[in-house]
């Protein structure tokens, strides 16, 4: 097995940039194509992933974009408002560190398609790699690692942090993430072309819950940059009652509210359960000025029964490309006009606005250690700021963590504030969770469906609901009653272990072939995501698509 240790890398340029032209995150399973190649790939940049990858990859040619340039040709991020050095500036970040708060101490939880090693979020300690718990974890050099570019895109926007960061002289040439001396925590659930299955997600959650304090970590935050369209309601969606359990251990759980657009009826789940903090885009416009900022329109408006909580900049956001990953290949023109280093890749969508508001709040726990997770989203909603137009799917407005953090300093937090919701029983199905879209296994074309999890086992909801309670829905390695992983950490990394028994489509995991090839080389080298994926095109049906 491949050992990724996390050093601080060579002084080399290595190019980082990978996801985010497109928008929130994974979409979680979906009903996939088995073949190679090219053209399910091209149209999916958005909504891979059954409802985990939301993108809309590639948009350097907005007006941004082309202002931000110097003279000589390169890149300027002082002067590209998707920049992060823009972006920490506007939301009030920068305010923050100069006060001493850079989200030390505190570790969000990053449910995704796993991370790279890029300069940025290379740094001693900064990433944890938790169990992977996506059809890739068999493949040695495939486990851990981001092939599609989403998650390591997320990061950067979390918590990024390059060796010369001062957090009382931040400046264009250095990237800092909204929460730069945060930890992360790896959680990969989905492969390289975002196939994905709702059960990975939920035993992931589960894991961050029960494991929240290992290797030193302070799990607060979990981000969720996906949905699925459940055909359920929140009230018995086994999804909704595995973020509200991380809510009642005072993890603040993060999710996108969908790449649909302002017309579209409802939030995607999870964020459709009041519990958690729903998260859609603001549009800056590529201006100076915040007065003509509207709400993005690649934003899930929802109904009066559930609208996004807050907003955040959403909008061709510029993070850490992760070179030769599927969005960096299929998206070339998201790579920044003038970037001779690189690093950069430009993306847009509800995944991004989520991932700053998980930056935002381990700002506000790193001030306020024993805030609880209602208190964060109650401060986060109070002092957004509304934009001048935008009407009720804005929410409280754009999220100003400069302004959450004066108050919780202040003490200005009722000690007693509490959600009063009821609770998701959890006892509904996985098939209505999954919303119409399913992982296939490749080997056989056969799509995951019914009440079975990823690797195979029944899903018995009563029984992962008393398991829940107890605080043991995972037994050393084990979820649902079968081994998904190791237990075993190694350099911050836990081991991984070879899955036993069939999967759902009657093969035994020992007979599949899976993907060997690694990152090496700054490129993803074979068909890890093509052939062998998979695969799953719930991109398409509800796509996490923002339009540059």
């Amino acid at each position: 097995m491949r050992i990724r240790r996390r050093r601080s890398a060579p002084a080399v340029a290595l190019v980082v940039a990978a996801l985010l032209s497109a928008g929130a995150g994974p979409a979680l399973a979906t009903t996939a194509s088995t073949g190679t190649g090219g053209g399910l790939l091209d149209t999916l940049a958005g909504d891979v992933l059954g409802g985990v990858v939301d993108a809309a990859w590639g948009d350097d040619t907005t007006r941004e974009g082309a202002q931000a340039t110097r003279p000589d040709g390169t890149w300027d991020a002082t002067r590209d408002r998707g920049s992060m050095w823009s972006l920490t500036r506007s939301i009030g970040a920068q305010r923050a560190w100069a006060r001493g708060v850079t989200g030390k101490g505190v570790t969000v939880a990053l449910i995704d398609t796993g991370v790279v090693d890029v300069p940025g979020l290379d740094g001693e300690g900064k990433v944890v790699d938790g169990p992977d718990l996506s059809f890739e974890s068999q493949g040695a050099g495939t486990r851990y690692l981001d092939g599609f570019g989403h998650g390591t895109h997320l990061a950067g926007i979390i918590a990024g942090r390059d060796a010369g960061f001062d957090p009382r002289k931040p400046q264009g040439t250095v990237f800092a993430g909204v929460a730069p001396d945060a930890g992360l925590l790896n959680m990969k659930v989905a492969t390289g072309d975002g196939g994905a299955d709702v059960s990975q997600v939920i035993a992931a959650i589960d894991w961050v819950v029960e494991h929240r304090d290992d290797q030193g970590m302070n799990v607060r935050v979990i981000n969720l940059s996906y949905g699925t369209a459940s055909t359920q309601p929140w009230q018995v969606d086994p999804l909704a009652r595995a973020v509200e359990n991380a809510w009642d251990h005072d993890i603040l759980v993060v999710t996108a509210a969908g790449n649909d657009g302002l017309a579209a009826p409802s939030l995607l789940m999870p964020a459709v359960d009041p519990h958690v903090l729903a998260v859609g885009g603001s549009d800056h416009r590529g201006s100076d000025t915040k007065l003509d900022d509207k709400v993005a329109a690649f934003t899930n408006g929802g109904s009066a029964a559930r609208r996004p909580d807050l907003l955040a900049p959403g909008k061709s956001v510029v993070s850490l490309r992760d070179p030769g990953s599927y969005v960096d290949t299929a998206h070339p023109e998201g790579r920044l006009v003038g970037d001779d280093t690189g690093r950069w890749f430009r993306g847009s969508g509800t995944s991004q606005s989520a991932a700053v508001v998980s930056g935002e709040a381990a700002l506000l726990f790193s001030a306020r250690p024993r805030l609880t997770a209602d208190q964060a989203k109650a401060v986060l909603m109070q002092t957004a700021t509304p934009l001048v137009t935008g009407g009720p799917v804005q929410g409280r407005g754009v999220a100003d963590v400069g302004a959450a953090v004066t108050t919780v300093k202040a003490g200005l937090v009722l000690p007693t504030l509490r959600q009063s919701l009821p609770d998701s029983t959890g006892l509904g199905t996985l098939e209505a969770s999954r919303g119409g879209e399913h992982v296939v296994d490749p080997e056989t074309g056969t799509a995951l469906t019914g009440e079975v999890d990823a690797i195979g086992s029944p899903w018995r909801p009563a029984a992962w609901v008393a398991a829940q309670a107890a605080g043991a829905t995972w037994r050393g390695g084990a979820w649902n009653g079968r081994t998904w992983t190791g237990t075993t950490w190694d350099q911050r990394q836990l081991q991984g272990v070879s899955w036993t028994g069939s999967s759902w489509s009657g093969v035994p995991w020992a007979d599949h072939a899976w993907p060997t090839d690694q990152f090496q080389a700054r490129s993803w080298r074979g068909d890890s995501w093509k052939a062998r994926s998979w695969r799953g095109d719930s991109w398409k049906a509800r796509s996490w698509r923002g339009q540059p």
